[in-house]
C-alpha cells in the first residue's frame, strides 16, 4: 500500500478525515472562488459555518460539465472557478474534448503535488516500486492525459521514461533497450503496440514488461480486453479511472476486484441519474479534497458505476466500484428499446482474436437508432459468430460488417470508436 494508515481507516475515522479536509477547503473556497460562492449562496450556504455535517454537505448543489464550459465561454480563457489570483497557478491542462468543448484547468504547486500523490497510489496499487522503469508512450500536450502518472512515478521513486513525439516502432525499440518493466497507456494503444510489434517480428512477451496500467477508456476493466492485453504482453493489466475535472480518483489493487476510490482524497457518492438520490448502481459523483485552487465539488462525472458490497480481501477499506467504470451515461445507445453501452460491445468483439480493431456506426432509421459494428476481418464469413454473440448478449441482432485489416483508425489516447453517421 502507498499509505496503509489511510487506506485501512475504519469508516468512522475515514468520514472524520474527509470532513476535516472538506471543511477547511470550503472555508478557503468561499473566500476566493466566485463560481462556487454564487452556487452555494443560492443553496443557502454563505459561510463554512453553515456546513455542520454530512446532511449540510448533501444540500450543496451538484456541478455538471456544461456549467464549467459555459463559465469559461463567458469568462475566457479560464473561467471563474479559481480560488486564487492567476499568479498562484503554475500549470494549465485541458480535457480531451471527446464529449464536447475542451475545458481548461489550472493547477497550483500544491494541487500538482496532490496529483502526483494520487497517481503514486495508483501505481503502488498495481505493485510498482522504486525498482521499476515506467514507460509513458504519450504525447505530452495540453490534454492532462498521463502527465499526472509521470509525476506519480517520480513521487514513488520509480524511473519515469517519457516517450512523447515518437512513433510506435521507435517506442518499442526504446522499451527493449531500456528494460522497461511497467507500461502506462490506454488499453487501445497497448493493443496497437502489440500489433506493431508482431508486424516487425517482435514478441512483446519477451520484453521485461511485467505490469501494464491503463486509463482513458474502460477497456482494462472489460474482462475480454484485459485478457487480450495480458496474453499479448505476458503481464498483469491494471485498470485506473480519472478525469481532468476531478483528478486521478481510483485504482486497482492486487486482488483486481474492482476499482478502489481513493477516499483519502475524494468524497464519493453514487446517485440515481434521474433523481439525484443515493443509489448503489448509478452515476458517480465526486468531490476532490486536495485541489483547492480549482475544485470540483459534487461533480457529476457521467460515469455509470455499481458499488461493491463486500470488503476487499486486500484489507483496504475504501469503497470499490464493482467492474470499474461500466460506461458513460451519455454514450448509451438505445437500439430497438434495448440499452447498449459501447463498453459492452467491445467486451463481445474482443472475444475474437482475429479482430484487431473495430468501429461502431450509429445511424437513424426513421425514428430509431440503428447500430452497425465494423470489424477488421480478412474473411467476411467470420461475422456470423460475432452476430450470434451479440444476439446472445443483448437479445437483439446487431449488424456486423467486415472491413479490410488496417482500414480503421488507431488511437494513442482516448479511442473514438463510436461514429454517428
Amino acid at each position: 500500500m502507498f499509505d496503509r494508515s489511510l487506506e485501512t481507516l475504519a469508516p468512522e475515522g475515514l468520514a472524520a478525515h474527509q470532513w476535516r479536509r472538506f471543511h477547511a477547503m470550503a472555508r478557503e473556497v468561499l473566500a476566493g472562488n466566485s463560481f462556487v460562492r454564487s452556487k452555494w449562496q443560492a443553496a443557502g450556504v454563505s459561510s463554512a459555518d453553515d456546513l455542520r455535517g454530512w446532511d449540510d454537505f448533501r444540500r450543496l448543489p451538484f456541478t455538471v460539465k456544461r456549467e464549467l464550459a459555459a463559465d469559461q465561454a463567458a469568462h475566457p480563457p479560464f473561467g471563474t472557478n479559481l480560488t486564487y489570483p492567476l499568479e498562484r497557478y503554475v500549470r494549465v491542462h485541458q480535457t480531451s474534448g471527446t464529449t464536447g468543448t475542451p475545458i481548461r484547468w489550472l493547477e497550483t504547486p500544491e494541487s500538482w503535488a496532490w496529483w502526483a500523490r494520487c497517481w503514486a497510489m495508483v501505481l503502488a496499487g498495481a505493485g510498482v516500486t522504486p525498482a521499476d522503469r515506467v514507460f509513458f508512450p504519450f504525447s505530452f500536450g495540453l490534454f492532462v492525459g498521463f502527465w499526472g502518472g509521470f509525476e506519480g512515478a517520480r513521487a514513488l521513486g520509480a524511473l519515469a521514461i517519457p516517450a512523447g513525439g515518437l512513433d510506435s516502432p521507435t517506442r518499442l525499440a526504446l522499451m527493449e533497450a531500456l528494460g522497461v518493466t511497467v507500461l502506462v497507456c490506454t488499453p487501445s494503444y497497448a493493443l496497437h503496440l502489440v500489433e506493431t510489434a508482431r508486424e516487425r517480428g517482435l514478441d512483446p512477451r519477451k520484453l521485461p514488461v511485467r505490469t501494464t496500467i491503463h486509463a482513458g477508456e474502460p477497456g482494462a476493466g472489460i474482462p475480454s480486453v484485459r485478457t487480450r492485453i495480458e496474453d499479448a504482453w505476458g503481464a498483469r493489466a491494471f485498470d485506473h479511472a480519472g478525469m481532468t475535472e476531478v483528478g486521478a480518483y481510483s485504482y486497482e489493487c492486487a486482488e483486481q476486484a474492482g476499482l478502489h476510490v481513493n477516499e483519502a482524497e475524494y468524497i464519493a457518492e453514487v446517485v440515481d441519474p434521474g433523481t439525484g438520490e443515493p443509489a448503489r448502481d448509478g452515476e458517480l459523483v465526486l468531490t476532490n479534497l486536495g485541489r483547492v485552487g480549482s475544485p470540483a465539488i459534487r461533480y457529476r462525472t457521467g460515469d455509470r458505476v455499481r458499488l461493491a458490497e463486500a470488503p476487499c480481501p486486500c484489507g483496504r477499506t475504501f469503497r470499490r466500484l464493482d467492474g470499474g467504470i461500466r460506461g458513460r451515461l451519455d454514450d448509451m445507445l438505445i437500439v430497438r428499446g434495448i440499452n447498449v453501452f459501447p463498453a459492452a460491445i467491445e467486451e463481445v468483439v474482443r472475444r475474437f482474436p482475429a479482430i484487431d480493431e473495430f468501429q461502431v456506426e450509429v445511424f437513424r432509421d426513421g425514428e430509431l437508432d440503428e447500430v452497425r459494428v465494423l470489424v477488421e476481418l480478412e474473411d467476411p464469413s467470420g461475422v456470423r459468430p460475432i452476430q450470434e454473440a451479440f444476439r446472445q448478449t443483448f437479445g437483439i441482432r446487431l449488424q456486423v460488417a467486415a472491413v479490410p485489416p488496417k482500414s480503421l483508425p488507431r488511437f494513442e489516447l482516448k479511442a473514438r470508436r463510436v461514429v454517428r453517421r
